[in-house]
């Protein structure tokens, strides 16, 4: 029979004696309630810097449209500046992007129309990703990729900004920071 090395003992000692100590235990030190993505911001209303009979006003309807449509609402919108972004809920650089959109919305949400297109994905899926981020504006849905592809791209994430007449003055493929958010947004309010 082997004998266990003396430090080995001891040290079982001290972790036996640690364990069934008859001390009270310390109070628990008070932590941030965890929340969920879904009861981070339950209310559907949008942040919209303005009105279109094509932008939703529920940022959750996540409503279908295709190139064409795509065309029209941004139509609709001259006269406002108008941030786009394509994305998608599994797309990775598009996690790492969304708090910066979130933040620079909040920040310039009542004077730039923010509009995501959301591109192959689900809706659901869509909607646990907005509530988690906490977009406050809307998004529509772009089932397979045909907005995205019309507009003469590949891949996402995307951001687009266009200027009260419509301009194009930033095309950005790639995440963007909130830094770039804040200067090109600043150049078109």
């Amino acid at each position: 029979m082997r004998r266990l090395p003396t430090t080995l003992l001891a040290g079982l000692c001290v972790f036996v004696a640690a364990c069934t100590s008859t001390e009270p235990d310390p109070p628990p030190t008070p932590t941030a309630p965890t929340v969920s993505p879904s009861t981070l911001a339950p209310l559907g209303d949008a942040l919209n810097a303005t009105t279109a009979p094509l932008l939703p006003t529920d940022r959750f309807e996540l409503p279908a449209l295709d190139p064409s449509g795509f065309t029209e609402l941004l139509g609709q919108l001259r006269g406002t500046p108008v941030l786009v972004n394509v994305w998608g809920s599994w797309c990775p650089p598009c996690r790492t992007e969304a708090p910066a959109l979130s933040a620079a919305s909040e920040e310039f949400g009542e004077r730039v129309q923010f509009l995501g297109v959301d591109i192959l994905d689900d809706r659901e899926s869509a909607r646990t990703f907005m509530r988690e981020f906490d977009w406050r504006y809307p998004s529509i849905f772009d089932v397979n990729g045909a907005i995205r592809d019309d507009m003469g791209f590949v891949g996402q994430p995307i951001t687009l900004i266009f200027d009260a007449s419509g301009e194009r003055t930033l095309v950005h493929q790639g995440e963007i920071d909130l830094e770039q958010l804040r200067a090109e947004l600043g150049e078109v309010v």
